[in-house]
């Protein structure tokens, strides 16, 4: 873990300095920004607000906005800062009202998001294509973005062509291109996603643009360049929900050294890092205190043109001064998640040079509270959206003839687990769509497929049971469906060997600490059987001439395309066995894959419970094992934790700082 030194960074004022003489009481500034605590570069910058002479630009931006455009969830909404105090913060509604304020009498100013700002966790945002939140940032007059991870949750084509341009995916007013509040189509994004460092795996080329130029004017009317390079989160291609086969993230710091070497070349005099990458820095979000974690690393490293590094990734708040390789310090910043936070740095210009004048520079995390008048516009595009989704909620897909439970027989085999697992692999088996573009390999039909019902570690893709509903008839709405499986994951069609899928079926088996023997069954498609010995050890409890694939025993020595979700392909659930997967194909997410799958099945009947048989059961010294039924993860006022953070807080996975956190997106 790397830790900043605790003594002071060193003063080194600049010549400029000299034009005029600068008081180190808070002064101005301390009215200038009343909700929060400065962080200064020095001193001397606790009067830059009454620096005339130079030119002020005003950077504000936000992370992990996830959707959540009513309010942030549960535990979110409160956070502590400014010597403890509590708010009660997000929604996009107050934020355009903070926004309004914190803009007014500032000529210079840029709003950015620093990444996920879609792949919406909120279900009026994700339930419409995530259109929603465009049309929110639209209207707050967002100037770019950074690419995240979850801006990759489908696919390259989507974020370029559908969230940027509105080319409806792939069918107009049901999958996409939804009619927005203002009565029109959606029309796409009115602002642009970069990233540097995220490439086509085949030729190297960036799939976004890797920076912006921005301009602002000095008093006599010259042009100043500020350039701003983004760098999405190394390994995006290999997390679960932006699996992306076609794609690959390049080093970070050597990506923003060479774009900052190349926009100093090109007379760029400021430059920012805007990067979906973070960091911990204690729970005061105005300041940081032991800091750690990969962003820490990149701003201690990354080149000294840089003026100011903007993180995001870790739903962590802190903002603080950090010394760059030269020891001067430039702002280090983090703006938590779900409309929590605007981050705001104020930055100084020299007119002569258009360099940053670093003395000066003051930066501050303003938390969006909500005792405000919320802005009249956002709030009719919230509750617009939140009608249209309790609408959309309750629309009838499909029915059911049974009720769907997770409840397990002997064997370990459930109704909810079969209908996942028959999804899957026709999910698997779906001809290829124009919007997945980051695939390398032949779309190759699954033959199987295994989805893990009660993992021992991670998240289980079935969310709840399905229970039907006798009143409607069975109706299977668009609102059960969706919340009945995922967390946004994709299903992924892979060659594996036979061999892999009976180790598989036998990692289902371990032997805790205790002794005690632990299940954490595999539900198989329907066109799987198989059988194994409830006497056997853990590792030979199930032999290959007893699993069937369509009639045939398994043969180890074979290749077959097996269908899972990407999670499990990736071994966050335990299952590392299938880990050496080859030429896999990325399908649909699926929430959206599983409402897709009712929609063209229409009626869903339970199957009996004979894929999976449990041998010797009734005999002396048999033991099926224990499932463990861990709770749900909480955040830490008691609420629970949204799927797709749990999922990934849940996952084997190393921890990313020595002292255990992992991020939860």
């Amino acid at each position: 873990m790397t830790r900043l030194a605790k003594t002071a960074c060193p003063d080194r004022s600049s010549h400029h300095l000299g034009r005029r003489t600068f008081l180190t009481a808070l002064g101005t500034v301390a009215t200038t920004f009343a909700t929060g605590v400065p962080a200064h570069a020095t001193g001397h910058a606790r009067d830059a607000a009454t620096a005339a002479e130079y030119v002020d630009v005003q950077l504000l931006n936000i992370t992990d906005l996830h959707g959540y455009l009513q309010a942030a969830p549960g535990g979110n909404s409160v956070i502590s800062g400014n010597g403890g105090r509590s708010y009660t913060v997000g929604g996009v509604a107050y934020m355009a009202a903070h926004l309004a304020r914190l803009r007014d009498g500032r000529a210079n100013s840029f709003f950015f998001t620093a990444g996920d700002a879609f792949a919406g966790w909120e279900f009026d945002a994700a339930a419409f294509a995530d259109e929603p939140t465009i049309e929110a940032l639209n209207r707050m007059g967002l100037d770019f973005a950074t690419a995240g991870n979850h801006e990759l949750d489908k696919s390259p084509a989507m974020l370029r062509r559908h969230m940027e341009q509105g080319v409806p995916f792939p069918v107009e007013g049901r999958d996409a291109s939804f009619t927005d509040s203002s009565g029109a189509r959606f029309r796409g994004a009115d602002f642009r996603y970069h990233s540097a460092n995220l490439v086509w795996g085949s030729d190297g080329r960036t799939v976004l643009p890797a920076y912006n130029v921005e301009t602002v004017r000095t008093a006599a009317g010259q042009e100043l360049r500020i350039g701003f390079i983004h760098l999405t989160a190394l390994g995006t291609e290999l997390m679960p929900g932006s699996y992306q086969p076609g794609l690959a993230t390049l080093d970070e710091v050597a990506t923003a050294d060479r774009y900052a070497a190349l926009l100093k070349a090109q007379g760029v005099g400021a430059i920012v890092l805007s990067v979906h990458d973070g960091a911990v820095a204690g729970a005061d979000f105005n300041s940081g205190a032991d800091p750690s974690g990969p962003a820490l690393d990149l701003a201690l490293r990354v080149s000294p043109d840089i003026d100011a590094i903007v993180t995001g990734h870790w739903h962590t708040r802190f903002n603080m001064m950090v010394p760059d390789p030269a020891g001067v310090p430039r702002p280090f910043v983090e703006a938590g998640c779900h409309g929590q936070l605007i981050n705001e740095i104020s930055l100084r210009l020299d007119p002569a040079t258009g360099r940053v004048v670093r003395e000066l520079t003051v930066s501050v995390n303003h938390p969006n509270t909500r005792d405000v008048a919320p802005d009249p516009a956002l709030k009719e595009v919230v509750d617009y959206w939140a009608g249209q989704a309790s609408a959309r909620n309750t629309a009838r897909i499909g029915r059911q003839t049974g009720s769907f439970s997770r409840t397990r027989n002997t064997a370990g085999e459930s109704t909810m687990g079969d209908l996942v697992a028959d999804w899957a692999l026709w999910a698997g088996r779906r001809p290829a769509d124009p919007e997945n573009d980051a695939n390398v390999h032949p779309n190759v039909p699954a033959q199987l497929a295994l989805v893990a019902a009660a993992p021992r570690v991670g998240q289980a893709v079935i969310a709840g049971d399905l229970p039907r509903d006798a009143a409607s008839g069975g109706a299977v709405t668009f609102g059960r469906a969706w919340r009945a499986v995922g967390f946004g994951d994709p299903i992924v069609s892979a060659t594996v060997t036979g061999q892999q899928i009976h180790d598989a079926l036998e990692q289902q088996w371990t032997t805790a600490a205790s002794g005690e023997l632990l299940f954490a069954p595999l539900a198989v498609s329907g066109n799987v059987r198989y059988t194994f010995d409830a006497r056997g050890p853990v590792g030979d409890r199930v032999s290959p001439a007893d699993v069937f694939v369509d009639g045939v025993p398994l043969d180890p020595a074979r290749s077959y395309r097996l269908a899972a979700p990407a999670y499990t392909f990736l071994a966050m659930d335990g299952y590392g066995a299938l880990s050496g997967f080859l030429a896999p194909y990325r399908h649909q997410r699926d929430f959206e894959s599983f409402v897709a799958y009712v929609r063209e099945r229409q009626t869903l009947a339970p199957a009996p419970l004979n894929r999976v048989r449990a041998a010797n059961a009734g005999r002396l010294g048999a033991d099926v094992g224990t499932v463990l039924e861990p709770g749900p993860y909480l955040l830490a006022d008691g609420s629970p934790m949204p799927r797709p953070e749990a999922a990934l807080v849940a996952a084997d996975r190393p921890p990313a700082t020595a002292g255990g956190f992992r991020p939860p997106c």
